[in-house]
């Protein structure tokens, strides 16, 4: 849950709100301290003192924590106590309680833990310094993770094992009561991890490359199997896992050692095989790693006998096809390249490889064939495809120079909205005889109305501002305006519509309004009422809030937007 600092009151359960309040008041939040970027803590005492994190951007709390026990829903009272606190000065919150309390409007705030830290440190022995990392290392499994990460560059044991030890800590570390790795939870183990690979890197700037190997395949092997059973909403699981394959691949770039690639080729080939990364694309990503580095034929017999297994999916099958041709292509050539690629041209990727080879040698006849047979082939379970080989189609006309058919393709392609490279509407336009051009258009215009699909008024909207037909643009649209219609048009209509463009604002927030509560939906009708003052009609925005004040008059969040606008 998010929790916008402006109006946290409204979104957190009041019951919690009221406990939160009478933590605050009584002095029990020591000062928050802000120990990074957005990131604040503070210690809340109550029947034993809870720590309470907090990341706030934009005024919003996006994250927050707190190691109290509480579960019974998703905002504890320490956790408001420490935004009240944060928030003191805005609320004016300088009432303190009478009678005794741990803190009163007379006593001192207490320092910090980091101002307490600097202040203390200097006065411990090494002795002392170091038994107390020892006993919070056996105590704390995060903290004895950290310590080895920080001073991983002293330890002689470096094999993947003791990597895998590591990162197995910190899965622990971070899993919640119930032995899961919830949202928290995958944040935590990904940011933790994200520092070991920062120490590959720094191996593999120094050339340490065994260190940094045995790093991303620890990572590989321990973050797949534990992503199967995380929330990793947030990606952070993920992102170590895409960074663990980008670092191997860039070992296998600036690697020189001939023992090492082949050491890099055995294990990729033995991960792949094993599957644990088998249900993502990283999974892929190894075996295309090791084929990119086969050097000799029982390497190449083995990734050949690896590509031709059966797959489950279109894509893997598709995948390990293009890896057993760029294989072919290295180890024996172009022409045993070529030959599978015809065999298989039904492959997206294939087919590509063979229209820009027919174009680049003005085979005009061959790329027109195999555009043809690939929209017959998807057209009716990939239509987006075979649009796409529609537009080979049309490369194919402009590269002979085929009016006809480069108006026909160019056409086509525009009235079905493929977004690709090309702008159709400018060839069309380059290509049209200028005394056919507004006919031409108004055929297409008809031509899209007749499809009555949900994107073809966006289209239709799109050609009338080409065209600078402003006053076809506003019948389209006020047949059935809308809130964001009106917007994502209003710069094309202000300067003769602008009266038009906010009557229809008018009315649209009044209409909103009628279903929606909530400070958000206020907020929203309350841009655009800001909309209908740019556009110079201050009367008609004053009519609008004076129309809600007097309709909502009890809705207080309401009230105060007005107040702002």
């Amino acid at each position: 849950m998010r929790i916008p600092l402006s109006y946290f009151e409204e979104v957190i359960n009041e019951t919690i709100l009221k406990r939160g309040l009478s933590y605050f008041k009584e002095g029990k939040v020591q000062e928050p301290e802000e120990t990074g970027n957005g990131i604040y803590e503070a210690v809340v005492e109550g029947t034993e003192d809870y720590t309470v994190r907090l990341k706030i951007e934009n005024n919003v709390v996006t994250e927050y924590s707190c190691d109290c026990p509480y579960d019974k829903g998703p905002v504890c009272k320490h956790v408001a106590a420490v935004i009240f606190a944060l928030q003191e000065d805005k609320l004016a919150l300088t009432e303190k309680p009478s009678g005794k309390t741990k803190a009163t409007s007379t006593s001192p705030k207490r320092k910090s833990a980091a101002a307490q830290i600097d202040k203390l440190l200097p006065k411990a022995t090494r002795e002392e310094l170091e038994q107390l990392i020892r006993d919070e290392a056996k105590r704390d499994a995060g903290f004895k993770n950290h310590i080895l990460m920080s001073l991983e560059h002293y330890n002689e044991d470096f094999s993947q094992a003791c990597y895998e030890q590591q990162i197995k800590a910190i899965l622990k570390a971070s899993k919640g009561r119930c032995g899961f790795l919830d949202y928290h939870g995958s944040i935590a183990a990904g940011q933790a991890v994200s520092q070991l690979l920062d120490m590959a890197r720094y191996h593999i700037h120094n050339e340490d490359f065994p260190k940094s190997l045995n790093i991303c395949f620890a990572v590989l092997e321990k973050m797949g199997a534990a992503l199967k059973e995380a929330d990793d909403s947030n990606g952070d699981m993920g992102g170590c896992l895409s960074d663990a394959c980008e670092l191997l691949y860039d070992i296998a770039e600036v690697n020189e050692s001939e023992a090492l690639r082949k050491q890099i080729f055995d294990r990729c080939v033995s991960f792949y095989e094993k599957g644990t990364l088998e249900d993502w694309d990283w999974h892929m990503d190894i075996l295309e790693l090791a084929a990119e580095i086969v050097d000799t034929r029982k390497e190449f017999d083995r990734i050949i006998a690896l590509t031709e297994q059966e797959a489950e999916s279109k894509y893997t099958t598709e995948t390990l096809q293009s890896i057993k041709y760029h294989v072919l292509k290295k180890m024996e050539g172009e022409a045993a390249a070529e030959i599978f690629l015809e065999q298989q041209i039904a492959n997206p990727e294939f087919r590509r490889i063979a229209l820009q080879k027919a174009l680049d040698q003005n085979d005009f006849d061959s790329a027109y064939r195999l555009a043809e047979d690939g929209v017959k082939q998807d057209m009716q379970q990939y239509p987006g495809l075979a649009k796409e080989w529609y537009d080979w189609m049309l490369k194919t006309a402009q590269a002979e120079n085929n009016v006809p058919k480069i108006i026909e393709y160019a056409r086509y392609l525009l009235i079905d909205h493929f977004r690709h490279e090309q702008d159709y509407y400018q060839i069309l336009k380059q290509h049209v005889a200028p005394e056919k051009w507004t006919a031409f258009v108004n055929d297409m215009v008809e031509d899209i109305r007749t499809k009555k699909r949900w994107p073809d008024k966006g289209l239709i909207a799109d050609l009338f501002i080409k065209e600078g037909w402003l006053d076809r643009l506003w019948a389209l649209i006020k047949v059935e305006p809308s809130l964001q219609t009106l917007e994502r048009y209003e710069k094309y209509l202000v300067q003769d519509y602008a009266s038009e463009v906010a009557d229809s604002y008018a009315a649209l927030i009044l209409k909103y309004m009628e279903a929606s509560v909530g400070r958000s939906h206020y907020q929203h009708a309350c841009r655009y009422i800001r909309h209908i003052i740019k556009l110079g009609e201050r009367e008609k925005a004053d009519k609008v809030i004076a129309t809600l004040r007097t309709k909502y008059p009890n809705r207080r969040a309401l009230m105060e937007e007005l107040n702002n606008v």
